[in-house]
């Protein structure tokens, strides 16, 4: 037990910022890393040591987070987060905004799930190359590379 507090004042903050880059809510992220962690505790006989501690967690807080989304689609409280336009932004470019930001995540959506969390990563966790790279157990110059990719790829694809 004495060691998982050490790994807790260790990763706790990155498995922070990584749910907080998913769901945006601040006290919905500090529940979830809690529920990451007690996941954890139960299941640390089953760290074999295969990847860092941070990836194994990261993907322990992943599948909390998709709990979460399932669990709220059920009861149908899932809401979105929509900024409303400001007062010198008229109509027509609100909703072309929207639509263009619809589109982009659609596109973003299409993508395979290593890209697409890359990307996702990046955007809205602002989380370094570095430290995706150690999120999904690669190297800094893998994530920065793939992340290229995927912006070329998109941006050849008439989105941006």
């Amino acid at each position: 037990m004495h060691e998982m507090d050490g790994i807790y004042k260790e990763h706790a903050q990155m498995v922070f910022r990584y749910l907080m880059s998913l769901c945006k809510e601040e006290q919905l992220a500090d529940e979830l890393t809690q529920e990451t962690f007690y996941r954890a505790i139960k299941s640390s006989n089953r760290y074999d040591g295969t990847c860092k501690i941070s990836t194994w967690l990261c993907q322990i807080a992943k599948h909390v987070w998709y709990q979460e989304l399932d669990k709220r689609a059920r009861k149908g409280t899932f809401e979105l987060n929509d900024e409303t336009p400001s007062t010198n932004t008229g109509v027509e470019e609100a909703i072309c905004l929207k639509e263009n930001k619809m589109e982009f995540m659609k596109q973003i959506y299409k993508l395979d799930q290593t890209s697409k969390e890359v990307v996702l990563l990046r955007i809205t966790g602002a989380f370094s190359f570095k430290e995706i790279g150690e999120i999904l157990n690669k190297n800094e110059n893998w994530a920065r590379v793939t992340y290229y990719r995927v912006k070329q790829k998109i941006v050849k694809g008439g989105t941006i």
